[in-house]
């Protein structure tokens, strides 16, 4: 099954994209969020993405790219792999993490959603 990257704007005023990616059902031509492939590339996966996520920002440098988990598990993923690649990704973004309101990202601390922003004159490319 195909895997998809989709930026969709949610925010018009504040230029908020969400990210959503998964399995690309051909069928219903939508995004499955919530399948469970197995198939051990789950590092290879999340570092596609980061890579598109660099990409996407390259081209739209003042979105805020909006991250949630289709499972509190899959949330909780995500704030792992930011954690683990903090050092490397702070130097290319400012990073958010929602609970009761938003807030610089720490890593180790729980969160519901996250919010990535470009840094100003950051001229990054893969």
């Amino acid at each position: 099954m195909a895997k998809l990257v989709q930026f969709k704007l949610i925010d018009h005023h504040y230029n908020v994209y969400n990210l959503a990616f998964g399995d690309w059902d051909p069928v219903t031509k939508v995004i499955d969020d919530l399948v469970v492939t197995n198939n051990n590339d789950r590092d290879k996966i999340l570092a596609t993405v980061a890579s598109i996520v660099v990409h996407f920002s390259n081209r739209f440098p003042t979105a805020l790219i909006f991250v949630q988990g289709s499972t509190p598990s899959r949330t909780r993923l995500y704030r792992i792999g930011l954690t683990l690649n903090y050092d490397e990704i702070s130097e290319i973004f400012d990073v958010y993490g929602l609970r009761e309101q938003w807030e610089t990202f720490k890593p180790g601390t729980n969160y519901n959603a996250f919010l990535v922003k470009r840094l100003r004159n950051n001229n990054f490319t893969e």
